[in-house]
């Protein structure tokens, strides 16, 4: 979903010198609205509308036929076909230029229905065209051809005192053709039957992770459920801000109030974990640093004589992803990190992995070498192996095409050992396997224990 972005432009304050002084200390700060009202027979006051960029500048018409409960007016939505010239989709903001103090309600309530049964992508609320912080949304919302009140409980009301996304939607066409749908009675509410709220983070996993000082990680996984008066556990999407984040020893690692976790000291470890409006949320993440993190060599070869797969030195090649995750026997997960402006691969869990660049293939026939770094951070048991194999798909450019050609080169201890990074260079030359290097897709990793390994700077060179 693309947003426009409007600029407001404030007017500037003209303040008038009084010739008696005054105690601004008596004053009382500036109240704001608490209209729960959105769209009620019409815009609520001060309510503007805005489309997302890429949908339908149109969809949205105020409707004076078609209305809940026989009122005077709803909005209707007009879903476009697939390939209509005129947008993509339906989609925009319901936004107040001044913002209003929501605190006091518990959710956000309206009726809806369409001409047809379909699942409405996104309808929420929070969202202003801005930093859009308390935004809150269902997706996949069930509608059909009769009225149906809907519920979006707000996780923590005392967040929203200054709000200024009273609603916004998100709709393409369904089975590529469009359909028309209407919202009516759109207000926020005191209900006081939402209740038994829950909380997660990192999708309420205990996660442990090893890290060094520099490394930043933002947590993901966040997740909302309330119940509703319905008896229905309502699942929601929300924004990181609704979360009071907590770093068990901030000498070690400190959170932001978006969730952005930065390693800051080491070795020891700090456990990160959330609330929201006092209640605990389900997850945690334990970062156990290491302390200052060892790069691995700055590449020096011209960048004229080189492709590169994976490296900050370099621009890339499009790859299709870093981490294939090639089920069911491949275990290998990906938690890469970045220090310093310093990107690497970061294989958890390592058996094998796959890189694929295929879109398109990589005419490596100028270049002489492989060259990639790699870090065993853990032990290296005995008779751990690391192969690296090169895939090329052949001159059909597609996998397992039948003129597919591959060779596996095989590392060992001495070379392999922990604690540093080891420089591998493989010469084309000794890659008997493979006949061709015009197709060049896959370079393919093997030989992991369940550890962790470490990879940066993946290129061809010549």
């Amino acid at each position: 979903m693309k947003n426009i972005f409007f600029r407001f432009i404030g007017a500037a304050l003209l303040l008038t010198a009084w010739a008696c002084e005054r105690d601004v200390a008596d004053l009382e700060p500036a109240a704001y609205p608490t209209n729960p009202n959105v769209f009620i027979d019409g815009f609520s006051a001060g309510l503007n509308y805005g489309a997302f960029g890429s949908s339908v500048p149109t969809a949205f018409q105020v409707d004076n036929e078609v209305t809940y409960n026989q009122s005077r007016a709803s909005m209707r939505f007009e879903v476009p076909d697939v390939n209509d010239p005129r947008g993509a989709y339906a989609g925009g903001v319901f936004f107040t230029s001044t913002g209003r103090d929501l605190s006091g309600y518990d959710a956000l309530s309206f009726w809806a229905k369409a001409s047809q049964p379909a699942n409405i992508d996104v309808l929420g609320f929070g969202n202003d065209f801005g930093e859009s912080r308390y935004q809150v949304s269902l997706s996949g919302v069930g509608v059909n051809t009769n009225w149906k009140k809907y519920i979006i409980p707000i996780p923590d009301p005392s967040k929203l005192k200054t709000e200024r996304g009273m609603f916004f939607y998100s709709e393409g066409p369904e089975n590529d053709r469009g359909y028309t749908f209407w919202i009516d009675e759109v207000k926020f509410e005191k209900l006081g039957t939402v209740a038994h709220p829950t909380f997660s983070i990192l999708n309420g996993e205990n996660q442990v992770e090893t890290s060094f000082v520099g490394v930043t990680k933002t947590i993901g996984g966040l997740a909302a459920t309330i119940n509703l008066p319905t008896g229905v556990n309502q699942q929601m999407n929300v924004t990181p801000t609704y979360f009071e984040f907590i770093s068990s020893d901030p000498t070690i690692a400190t959170v932001s109030s978006t969730g952005l976790v930065s390693v800051v000291g080491g070795p020891g470890s700090a456990t990160i974990t959330a609330t929201v409006g006092g209640v605990t949320a389900q997850g945690s993440l334990r970062i156990q640093s290491v302390g200052n993190f060892q790069p691995a060599p700055v590449p020096t070869r011209p960048a004229s004589r080189v492709i590169s797969i994976f490296s900050d030195a370099y621009p890339n090649v499009p790859v299709n992803y870093y981490n294939g995750y090639w089920q069911p026997w491949q275990t290998t997960v990906s938690n890469d990190f970045a220090v310093s402006g310093n990107n690497v691969l970061n294989y958890t869990i390592f058996n094998f992995v796959g890189i694929e660049f295929s879109s398109p293939t990589v005419n490596a026939n100028a270049m002489t070498h492989l060259h990639m770094d790699v870090f065993i951070p853990g032990p290296v048991v005995p008779g751990r192996e690391l192969r690296v194999i090169v895939v090329d798909f052949g001159p059909d450019g597609g996998f397992q095409g039948g003129d597919d050609t591959r060779h596996s080169t095989t590392f060992a201890p001495p070379t392999l050992a922990s604690g540093r990074w080891i420089s591998i260079d493989i010469p084309f030359s000794s890659m008997t396997g493979l006949t061709r290097r015009a197709n060049l897709a896959q370079i393919i990793l093997e030989g992991g224990d369940g550890g962790s390994i470490y990879v940066d700077n993946i290129y061809f060179y010549n």
